[in-house]
């Protein structure tokens, strides 16, 4: 079971904005800089980057995703925050 897991994510108002920017991510877009153009997330001008976190750190919905979901593909997760596209890029 991994301790500890590194993701990326956009967060935005709308489920609908959040599914396009999927669309846009599966034609090739750079996630990366889909974040720096659409999250309200203060992560997003570094390019949604949250860095390593420890299982428990974020809210629940967002821990299941980044703790059970594949890795390096775009996931979808609604919060309290509203709704984020994440992309896991590794756990440990």
């Amino acid at each position: 079971m991994a301790n500890t897991a590194a993701a990326l994510h956009i967060l935005v108002k709308h489920k609908e904005q959040a599914e396009d920017i999927i669309k846009q991510l599966k034609k090739g877009a750079k996630f990366q800089v889909l974040a720096k153009k659409y999250s309200s997330c203060p992560s997003g001008k570094n390019g949604g980057d949250l860095g390593e976190f420890r299982k428990g750190q974020m809210v629940p919905q967002f821990d299941k995703v980044c703790f059970t979901g594949e890795t390096l593909v775009p996931h979808l997760v609604k919060t309290k925050f509203g709704w984020h596209v994440v992309k896991v890029l590794y756990r440990t």
